[in-house]
């Protein structure tokens, strides 16, 4: 598909131009997630997808990742009472609406896998992990609930989302109770002496991301955003959680305070550049393959990355742009086809590439020489070459 090739071009530059030597990671006790080499996973350019960042090893990353953090998240939504259970468990796509068990689409579970990848490189393993890697997989699933209702999505991953089917009311309940899951998970299995640190760096993401979603829906009502502005809402609903989960990672293997607030500026650096390709996909991504509405954000006039590059574009396009976003007028399907092709004529995309590009290479050199593992770099590339 189309949905971010510049940004792919782009991204894999930067990460070429600035990887370090990936070292050899600490070998401690066994993981239950199995590792490749290096030399397997860390990039070397953009005509070497395939063979130079070991995707099928990046993907079994992920699924190694969900597959440990399942049962705790079965065990804490099993805490929960019906419908409360029943909607979580269709929310994270192991039934339908009656509680009969299905074999739906599932998150990707990146956060948990930064969070294991991140222990890793500091020398941990998945007993001492896996609970910080649910709790932040709770916290996520807690805002997307909630963006839903927010957002007035009617689908995720090709179904029906959880408000359509519950109603707002019961959905933000769900929304409430997942985040007060993922602070229980968190406290009662991480490790005693790190505790007290983990909730408060939980505790103080969620309050970030609140902060960064009221931002993003404020925009909305705004007629000029900055990209500034733009890019510290994005670090704070998006980057606080990926910088939390990879922090989280670190804590429990026991790093020292500065490898944790380095894992935090790389997770985080690595959130922005979601969220942008996140807001690329949005306007220029196949909606059957990202299950998502096509042209969401445009239809709600959502002030994202792209739009807001070519508002301030003091070009005609923009200048087109902006009368339709400013148009009391619905925003018709057609006109928000319409902005698409404006945003890009714009140079929106472009400059999202390049912005996204800029947050890759912040990340990556956010890492220590001798953290910059294959797996944690192999997910970098992962997010930004993503198309759902």
């Amino acid at each position: 598909m189309r949905a971010s090739n510049s940004i792919k071009h782009l991204v894999g530059q930067r990460l070429q131009t600035n990887r370090r030597p990936v070292s050899a990671r600490p070998v401690g006790a066994a993981t239950g997630i199995e590792h490749t080499r290096p030399s397997e996973t860390a990039y070397r350019g953009p005509g070497e997808r395939a063979t130079a960042i070991g995707e099928h090893s990046v993907r079994r990353q992920l699924a190694e990742a969900r597959g440990a953090i399942e049962p705790v998240l079965r065990a804490a939504v099993d805490s929960l009472t019906d419908p409360l259970d029943r909607m979580a468990g269709y929310h994270f796509g192991w039934c339908d609406p009656s509680g009969t068990p299905t074999s739906g689409v599932q998150g990707k579970a990146l956060r948990p896998a930064l969070t294991f990848a991140a222990a890793t490189a500091c020398g941990g393993d998945t007993a001492r992990t896996v609970h910080a890697a649910a709790a932040v997989e709770l916290l996520h699933n807690f805002s997307l609930v909630h963006d839903d209702v927010m957002d007035a999505d009617d689908t995720r991953h090709g179904r029906a989302t959880v408000w359509r089917i519950w109603g707002e009311t019961n959905a933000t309940l769900l929304g409430d109770a997942l985040q007060a899951l993922a602070l229980g998970v968190l406290s009662d299995g991480v490790p005693e002496h790190v505790t007290a640190q983990a909730v408060i760096r939980l505790a103080r993401t969620t309050v970030a991301l609140c902060q960064g979603q009221y931002q993003d829906c404020a925009f909305e009502t705004r007629r000029t955003v900055t990209e500034d502005e733009y890019l510290a809402m994005a670090a704070g609903k998006t980057g606080a959680l990926l910088g939390c989960s990879c922090a989280l990672g670190a804590l429990c293997a026991g790093a020292e305070h500065r490898v944790v607030s380095a894992m935090h500026t790389f997770g985080r650096e690595l959130g922005v550049v979601f969220q942008l390709v996140d807001d690329a996909m949005d306007i220029w991504g196949d909606p059957a393959v990202t299950g998502k509405p096509a042209h969401s954000d445009l239809l709600h006039r959502k002030q994202s990355y792209p739009v807001v590059s070519a508002l301030a574009s003091d070009t005609a396009a923009g200048r087109e742009l902006a009368r339709i976003y400013q148009a009391r007028q619905p925003m018709t399907p057609e006109r928000a086809a319409r902005a698409a092709d404006l945003v890009e004529e714009a140079g929106g995309r472009q400059r999202t590439a390049h912005r996204a590009a800029i947050s890759m290479r912040n990340a990556v050199d956010a890492l220590p020489r001798e953290l910059a593992s294959g797996d944690l770099l192999a997910l970098a590339h992962l997010v930004a070459h993503r198309n759902r």
